[in-house]
């Protein structure tokens, strides 16, 4: 398949004016200006003057599939609010794919998303990174675990004081995570010891396994913090263990901005389209992603999905740039970053060749929310035409 005649928006180099694409096998093989375009045959030709050529959309922070559309708390299955500490628990066990919310996502363009647990517990379970289209998780799935979910603030210290059960501060809350922290470091220690010294390997431990990934630095925690103390306190624990991390919704982190930066930590902002209806949103504004990026710090938006419908990712990204964000750093913020973040950002978000033709196709403007992608490809098959 080739795209031709084309408006190119890689997102890891330079737009192209007047470009091509070349799609085999799912992939994208080859992309440049018609200039340089080969005398060949490609197969299926797209010949789209006035069109421009998005990477598929990435939303790194949601919960599509875990939470069901028009369904109350039979098909809720994102917060298990018995235990405030589930790190074994997996989100590939929860996504329903049938959810009609990932249709709705491939209607607007966005191609792959991370999806998991909900910010009920300090340590929620694990996420993962999946496609839209498919009818069996595992193979939509592109990266599991791809994050391990913790949460600070109101929602933990709601939930469970509405069950008059620990935690109900914020103190309790971080205590849970150290705790259960230093328990998976210690356990991990006596397994290693156990194979050198001759000593008893410990009990089975579903917890403490799950956590020595993200001790290890090989599963990123995405610590759920709105307002700037809960910020400061992620980035604190996140020091005491040396984990790898990022910031999820960072409602207030613009009042950090110089400590993220420094810190080289990323941060998920959003959702952008949606009402102050708690505390933690008091200041709640457009602005914030715009004065992040500004401040050198790696940011990407997110949907919040279902708190912003998944489908208007790109509307985010629309409010970001009204509230002074570039429409550069936007559009990255919805491709390149947060496929990174999820690790998958060798496969996806940016148009590159050996990446998947994941591709999202306007009528011009792709800031103009007044219309839908013209064309989406996941993997090279058109899955809206």
């Amino acid at each position: 398949m080739i795209i031709k005649n084309v408006q190119l928006y890689p997102i890891d180099s330079p737009m192209i004016e007047l470009g091509y694409l070349v799609e085999q096998e799912g992939k994208i093989v080859k992309i440049g200006p018609m200039s340089q375009l080969p005398d060949k045959d490609f197969g299926q030709v797209y010949d789209l003057p006035n069109h421009c050529v998005l990477p598929g959309l990435v939303d790194c922070h949601c919960h599509v599939g875990m939470f069901g559309d028009a369904i109350g708390f039979e098909n809720d299955d994102a917060n298990e609010c018995s235990d405030p500490c589930t790190p074994h628990l997996q989100a590939l066990d929860a996504v329903n794919p049938f959810d009609r919310c990932f249709q709705e996502a491939r209607e607007n363009g966005v191609t792959t998303i991370l999806t998991g647990p909900g910010s009920a517990n300090p340590i929620a379970g694990q996420a993962l990174t999946m496609k839209t289209m498919g009818s069996r998780t595992e193979d939509m799935v592109l990266k599991t675990p791809s994050a391990m979910k913790f949460a600070f603030g109101e929602n933990p210290k709601r939930v469970y004081h509405e069950r008059d059960e620990t935690p109900v501060t914020r103190m309790a809350v971080a205590a849970i995570m150290r705790e259960n922290l230093s328990k998976a470091k210690e356990y991990a220690e006596k397994t290693r010891r156990a194979g050198t010294d001759h000593e008893e390997l410990p009990d089975f431990d579903a917890k403490c396994e799950a956590l020595i990934p993200v001790l290890e630095g090989k599963l990123p925690a995405h610590f759920h913090a709105h307002r700037a103390v809960d910020i400061l306190a992620a980035m604190r624990i996140a020091g005491e263990f040396n984990l790898k991390y990022a910031i999820i919704h960072g409602t207030e982190a613009h009042l950090v901005s110089t400590h993220l930066a420094e810190a080289n930590a990323a941060v998920i902002a959003g959702p952008l389209i949606n009402d102050r209806s708690k505390p933690e949103l008091a200041e709640a504004s457009i602005e914030n992603p715009g004065i992040l990026a500004a401040q050198g710090v790696k940011l990407a938006l997110c949907t919040d999905h279902p708190e912003t419908p998944i489908q208007y990712l790109l509307l985010t990204a629309a409010m970001a740039v009204r509230g002074g964000m570039s429409r550069e750093d936007a559009l990255r913020a919805v491709t390149l970053t947060p496929a990174v973040i999820a690790g998958v950002g060798s496969q996806v978000g940016s148009l590159t060749e050996g990446k998947d033709a994941d591709l999202v196709i306007f009528a011009g403007d792709p800031f103009d929310v007044t219309q839908r992608p013209k064309l989406v490809f996941i993997n090279g098959k058109a899955v809206v035409s």
